[in-house]
């Protein structure tokens, strides 16, 4: 695992136009936000069904790997009307997801959908506004095509391979006359200076060490801001919110679209194998250019880039 510059986790459009298959990226860019925006709207009109006061499903929520780790009915319905929608606008392709499994082929010409029904569940129980729904087209273990929806703010994020990163309202992906908005990560050139994202594990062990190694870091840099979703960690810095995001033991569908997201705004990223379990707890960052070496050095010196399983 290292650094992954921009270059080398994103291509030019000229040769990525097409999967091997034929399907042109951008209509597999615009499958996903579809997906995404389809899927975030269904958690969106849930929430107050299941959560509002007095109305809470009974079962509406369960534990994972540990007590504090939830998973809600809306969850499991979300990857489901997913694993629905894309069995009907590509059929013969495959899923990945969060909560029903499934793993990534090894055939190159295949393409899957990697789909996180909400990446920051814990703030969807709560009613924080900071969840959304992530979903990635990967082929040959790559991103290809990717879509994080913020539920509560109707805003998604995107990107193709080769073809930049974006914002956009719900329901304006393809409308002319609602233009999306190009992501570019801040021009930031000092790490003392660098807001950095990051999250915590459910798992004590895991956790208690994220918390020594952030009191090293926080001398170093800016300032610390934990959203609870790393996808949408990933997307703040495409958009320039915060300057870099870096997290232990993410697996691939918190990570697979937004960090092609991130890259396609001009960020360097640091990746697992897609294969990897995020119980090996190895390492994800994304790092505005400007800061990218030196942020790398800085969390060898203190251990971040050291995995913490569990």
């Amino acid at each position: 695992m290292g650094i992954v510059p921009e270059s080398d986790f994103t291509s030019t459009a000229s040769n990525t136009t097409a999967t091997t298959d034929g399907t042109d990226i951008a209509e597999l860019r615009r499958i996903a936000v579809h997906l995404a925006e389809t899927a975030a709207a269904h958690v969106r009109a849930r929430r107050p069904q299941v959560f509002g006061p007095g109305t809470v499903e009974d079962e509406a929520v369960q534990s994972k790997s540990t007590p504090t780790d939830p998973v809600t009915i809306v969850d499991t319905e979300t990857e489901a009307l997913v694993r629905r929608l894309a069995a009907e606008l590509r059929p013969g392709d495959l899923v990945v997801g969060e909560e029903d499994g499934g793993t990534l082929t090894d055939l190159p010409e295949a393409v899957q959908w990697v789909v996180d029904p909400i990446d920051g569940t814990v703030n969807f129980v709560y009613g924080i506004p900071a969840y959304s729904v992530s979903v990635a087209a990967v082929r040959d273990g790559r991103s290809v095509a990717g879509a994080v929806a913020d539920v509560v703010h109707e805003v998604t994020y995107s990107a193709g391979l080769g073809q930049g990163a974006h914002r956009s309202a719900f329901g304006a992906w393809g409308d002319p006359d609602r233009q999306p908005i190009p992501l570019r990560c801040n021009a930031v050139d000092s790490v003392a200076m660098a807001l950095v994202a990051t999250g915590f594990a459910y798992a004590p062990k895991r956790r208690a060490r994220q918390g020594e190694l952030i009191a090293e870091l926080l001398p170093e840099i800016r300032d610390i801001r934990r959203l609870g979703s790393a996808a949408l960690d990933l997307c703040m810095v495409a958009e320039g919110r915060v300057d870099a995001h870096y997290e232990h033991g993410l697996n691939l569908w918190d990570w697979a679209a937004g960090a092609l997201i991130a890259a396609e705004a001009g960020a360097v990223l640091t990746l697992p194998a897609p294969t990897a379990s995020g119980t090996a707890g190895e390492l994800v960052v994304a790092a505005a250019p400007g800061i990218a070496a030196e942020l790398s050095v800085l969390l060898d010196r203190i251990g971040v880039t050291t995995p913490i399983p569990v």
